[in-house]
């Protein structure tokens, strides 16, 4: 994995953890209606899909069909106004959480991420074999490693307006 892949996914939790890290109970868990996440519950969506793609990408490594997957531009994940419904398995908990448990679990799964791409030997393979991703389609592993921190960064995007609108409210 490169240093930048690495540097960006540190400087992106950091940023995200920066988000959260001050806010009571009632910001974190508190939603603005019936069909939107809490902050809490953001973040929580950013643990399943961390685990989620730990798992993807053990599954492309494990494929046996090797034809090249064309390389798509992951940073149409960033266009906030394009909406995608994330996936049963991703879909956070509506039960409230405490700050600082999200912030364990965020550094639980990265670290158990981080740890999991230190095990892959060859790493151009990654570039080389591909799965299925919800809303991009069939990905280069390599890509979805990359998917990782501009999802988060989508998503702090989210918490901070989100953050702006429960002071409006």
């Amino acid at each position: 994995m490169s240093n930048l892949v690495n540097d960006n996914l540190y400087e992106t939790r950091n940023m995200l953890v920066k988000e959260i890290a001050s806010l009571s109970y009632s910001q974190f868990n508190g939603r603005l209606g019936v069909n939107m996440w809490s902050i809490a519950q953001v973040c929580h969506h950013l643990v399943l899909v961390e685990q989620a793609t730990i798992k993807a990408i053990a599954f492309g490594l494990k494929k046996v069909d090797n034809t090249q997957t064309e390389r798509k531009n992951v940073h149409l994940i960033l266009d906030r106004t394009k909406k995608f419904k994330a996936p049963e398995i991703v879909e956070p908990d509506v039960e409230p959480f405490e700050v600082q448990s999200i912030i364990d679990l965020l550094n639980d799964s990265r670290k158990k991420f981080l740890t999991f791409l230190s095990t892959i030997e060859d790493k151009s393979i990654l570039a080389e074999r591909s799965f299925k991703h919800p809303a991009l389609g069939e990905l280069p592993l390599d890509q979805w490693i990359e998917q990782i921190y501009l999802h988060e960064q989508r998503h702090t995007e989210q918490i901070k307006e989100i953050k702006i609108l429960l002071t409006l409210t």
